[in-house]
């Protein structure tokens, strides 16, 4: 019953939508309640639920969605994305460029959430199009596919690293069998599938892009421009970096459970036995939590805003109260999109509160079949209920724990095969899924054909590797 009521929510979303043409915001919030009701809460519990989901959404993607169209806004009215466009098409040349952003947006990707790697992204995206003449979605999936690969395969990404620990896999293993998957991924779901919709005559959306034309003695150099973008990449590869090798002091309480008396004896142990002095310790400590800060999300972005302000602003001849004025129209141009992903954030929590996660490890927890292929149908079963990769990531990887330590299979081609699984049937109920509509200007339509095969051949791909590698070993 729950999946039956879940399955006409999104059917009353696709007809408030594209039948009777209502935001997508309204729609959401209709459904929220449609769904809420019908699985049995009561008004006030529907509208806490909603409640909680807007302000959860927006407490974990605000500040990036704020700092990220910040930043997007600096790099291209400096004209900073044309010069590294210019110099991309200059090494690689134009019919390489697809390459280009696929390595280009893994390496960003790799450190940063999907959702801040694709808000530094994007507007280098747009000048590309512009720039180029090229189709916006066959530049487009190629950096929507790479990111989406590098958040559900890879540490440090929150999913794959918490659930090694859940697993009891070997976290540098898990990201060596998660890099086996990431060519094919790329070429099925970012070059092959773009060539389907490179006919696509989408614009970027006028008030987040203006095209503008400059002259090349305008343009800043590409250390400032590469520096301004690559800011955020850097402060969070930082975090990514103490995460896989050392690790921030942990509470006092943590301390006691884990058998150490003092941090010297910690930090003795992390070093390999080397011995700090207290002084040394308390250094240590402090520059370790010091760059954990730089490395958040929100931290890292808004230091690029910082960053962007003197070197693509001041620098540039632009005065403070001109660019704090372009500054804050670039925030009220993504009010509406805000505002979308924040209805989405509510959808996803109503179906979390009506407990669709439990129902489904219930209908699927006596299944016999491969544990790969199961941890995967479970991942893709969560993620279509309750919409957010990580979190159908984290709930289905505890269900499956006891059937993999049975199975004798490779823990960290577990962790692979979850995380692939997690990527499954994205559509109303996943921010990515409202993300890219808005970003790219396209219908709800194209959102399925494109977004939502492109998640699904990215986790085909996944799952294909990961039963290849166990056969292998």
């Amino acid at each position: 019953m729950p999946l039956i009521i879940v399955g006409a929510g999104i059917l009353l979303l696709l007809i408030l939508i594209v039948r009777y043409k209502i935001n997508p915001f309204f729609a959401l919030l209709f459904t929220c309640f449609f769904v809420g009701l019908f699985n049995g809460m009561s008004l006030i519990q529907t509208l806490d639920s909603i409640l909680h989901g807007i302000g959860d959404t927006m407490g974990k993607i605000i500040l990036i969605l704020t700092f990220g169209a910040m930043l997007g806004k600096l790099i291209e009215e400096s004209g900073a994305a044309h010069t590294i466009t210019h110099r991309l098409v200059e090494k690689m040349g134009l019919g390489k460029i697809q390459y280009a952003i696929l390595i280009t947006g893994f390496l960003v990707g790799l450190p940063m959430m999907y959702n801040a790697s694709f808000l530094v992204m994007i507007h280098l995206i747009y000048a590309f199009a512009s720039k180029t003449k090229l189709p916006l979605m066959y530049l487009g999936i190629p950096l929507s596919a790479t990111l989406s690969i590098a958040h559900a395969y890879l540490p440090p990404h929150p999913a794959p690293t918490y659930i090694s620990f859940i697993y009891e896999a070997d976290i540098n293993m898990v990201l060596l069998y998660g890099l086996v998957p990431v060519i094919p991924a790329c070429l099925f779901a970012g070059i092959f599938l773009s060539k389907f919709f490179k006919h696509l005559d989408n614009k970027p959306p006028a008030e987040l892009y203006q095209e503008k034309e400059f002259k090349k003695e305008d343009l800043p150099g590409l250390r400032i421009s590469i520096l301004a973008a690559a800011t955020p990449v850097v402060l969070m590869l930082f975090g990514a970096v103490i995460d896989m090798t050392l690790e921030p002091p942990p509470p006092k309480s943590a301390l006691l459970n884990a058998g150490y008396l003092t941090l010297n004896e910690f930090y003795r142990d992390l070093l390999g036995g080397y011995q700090l002095s207290d002084l040394w310790v308390k250094v240590f400590s402090a520059v370790l939590v010091f760059f954990k800060f730089l490395s958040d999300a929100n931290i890292a972005l808004f230091m690029a805003v910082l960053v962007g302000i003197f070197t693509l602003g001041l620098r540039n001849g632009r005065k403070m109260d001109d660019v704090m004025q372009s500054l804050g129209k670039s925030v009220g141009s993504i009010g509406m999109i805000i505002m979308i992903i924040a209805a989405g954030g509510a959808f996803s929590q109503v179906l979390k509160d009506g407990e669709i996660s439990s129902y489904i490890a219930y209908i699927t927890s006596d299944l016999q079949m491969n544990p790969l292929v199961l941890s995967f149908c479970v991942a893709a079963l969560i993620r279509l209920a309750v919409g957010s990769a990580t979190v159908a990531t984290m709930t289905a990887a505890p269900i499956m724990v006891p059937i993999a330590a049975q199975s004798g299979i490779a823990p960290e081609l577990m962790v692979l095969a979850t995380g692939s699984g997690s990527l499954m049937f994205s559509h109303f109920n996943d921010i990515g899924f409202w993300m890219f509509k808005e970003y790219y200007n396209v219908s709800i339509k194209q959102t399925f054909q494109i977004w939502t095969v492109m998640e699904c051949l990215v986790a085909m791909v996944g799952l294909a590797c990961a039963l290849l590698l166990n056969m292998i070993i």
